[in-house]
């Protein structure tokens, strides 16, 4: 989770919401990501999607089994889709996300019985330090708007 932590905090760097993610193959890091969203102009650049992509290619393939993700914010929608498509074996989250959680806070995609995999999954490990990396990341952004509105 740590490395995660690292892309998060490169995302913030870039003024990106700093959510960042590793996936991990046989203790080797096979992708990684952090969000992309503002600077790529394109609402899908999400960590997890970039940290997939890049898994797949460096693995030569689109299934993606016997790794693991690390992510510090639990998975939307779309990401958590995604990690089902990829055949992940696991995703670890940091922080709970209570808007769009995938992974048992709003819905839960990733234990679906309507869909053709599973994905084991844990939410809250190093649960306080990620979320303060996010809560950090909005504070500062509400202040910095509260000093252009003057």
């Amino acid at each position: 989770m740590a490395l995660a932590l690292r892309e998060a905090r490169k995302a913030a760097r870039t003024g990106e919401v700093p959510i960042g993610a590793v996936i991990v193959k046989d203790g080797e890091i096979v992708g990684r990501g952090f969000n992309r969203i503002e600077s790529g102009r394109d609402p899908t650049l999400h960590a997890e999607i970039i940290a997939i992509r890049r898994a797949a290619k460096k693995l030569g393939a689109r299934r993606l089994v016997g790794c693991t993700m690390y992510v510090t914010v639990e998975p939307c929608s779309m990401c958590a889709g995604a990690a089902v498509l990829a055949r992940l074996d696991a995703v670890v989250a940091g922080a709970e996300s209570d808007k769009s959680g995938a992974c048992g806070s709003v819905k839960d995609i990733l234990a679906s019985d309507s869909l053709n995999h599973r994905v084991e999954y844990t939410v809250g490990v190093s649960g306080q330090e990620c979320a303060a990396v996010l809560s950090g990341f909005f504070k500062g952004l509400r202040a910095r708007r509260g000093e252009e509105g003057k």
